[in-house]
């Protein structure tokens, strides 16, 4: 699909008006990337993996609870997210795992990490531990895309001229319908649709999602789950009873698979647990951490 530029995104994102937004910038090889590094400087480090559509702030909850735990935390927008740069490539997985990778490193960030991973951002966070499992202490995954099979409506968005049209003429309406979805309380809701139409106002931004659809697979993941399960790696397994993006009907599948030291279902949560329920999504995490210094051998 052509990289194209909706006519509702009237800002651009550059040196200059990057001095305005909180957090800060690295420059990696696909790209700039907006991150923050924050909270105790000698706490156990958390580093938070969004999904396909949320900016860096999504995390702000989780990240207040998780430093009043003690741990330190490193969230970033993926690209195409956020302040992120709205690459010109391929968003598939290898990009996102390039990046947290990159990211890591350009942060001299050296020591086993707690690596936490959200819907799409579950499946990178799986993808860069089955790729640099020394680098990870415990895994936690929250109401992870993945299973069932790819619908009809994204096989039919893996036509380019398809791709494009549908981006172009519907693609700011699919994406709010999409965000919807994804929380139980309407307040929360509307805080979500705001968080992310501020971010899609910048040049490229419904490309890099319609892009995203295009090249990642969110679907019939079973091998990457089953794989991540065999690398001795502690595991948090974490769903919303009522989520509607990755339905709870797929829990004892993706248990089966990952076969996680724990699982947890948060009660009256839809689809983004971390923000919906942060101090309770929080709590599980920080526990997890501590009481699983050691990893299994595979």
């Amino acid at each position: 699909m052509k990289y194209f530029v909706a006519s509702d995104e009237d800002r651009r994102l550059d040196a200059t008006t990057r001095r305005d937004l909180r957090g800060s910038f690295v420059s990696l090889s696909d790209g700039v990337t907006h991150y923050e590094l924050t909270g105790p400087e000698n706490g156990e480090l958390a580093v938070l993996v969004g999904g396909i559509t949320i900016p860096l702030s999504y995390w702000d909850g989780l990240v207040a609870r998780l430093h009043a735990r003690g741990l330190r935390t490193l969230t970033c927008s993926a690209y195409g997210r956020g302040y992120s740069d709205r690459v010109r490539g391929r968003y598939d997985e290898a990009l996102f795992v390039r990046q947290l990778a990159e990211l890591t490193a350009a942060l001299d960030l050296t020591s086993p990490r707690h690596v936490v991973g959200t819907s799409m951002g579950a499946l990178v966070a799986m993808a860069y531990t089955d790729r640099y499992p020394e680098a990870v202490a415990t895994l936690t995954v929250a109401g992870p895309a993945g299973l069932g099979r790819r619908p009809l409506p994204q096989r039919v968005l893996r036509n380019d001229f398809v791709a494009g049209f549908v981006a172009r003429r519907f693609g700011r309406k699919l994406l709010e319908e999409h965000l919807g979805h994804n929380v139980r309380d309407p307040e929360l809701s509307a805080e979500l649709v705001a968080m992310v139409r501020d971010a899609y106002r910048h040049e490229g931004s419904l490309h890099a999602f319609f892009q995203t659809l295009q090249d990642f697979p969110l679907h019939e993941r079973q091998e990457l789950f089953e794989r991540t399960g065999t690398l001795g790696v502690p595991t948090l397994l974490v769903w919303g009873d009522d989520d509607q993006v990755t339905p709870i009907t797929h829990l004892d599948t993706v248990a089966g698979l990952l076969r996680p030291r724990q699982t947890h279902v948060i009660g009256h949560c839809g689809h983004m647990a971390p923000f919906e329920r942060p101090d309770d999504v929080g709590d599980l995490l920080a526990s997890f951490a501590v009481s699983h210094p050691d990893r299994l051998e595979p």
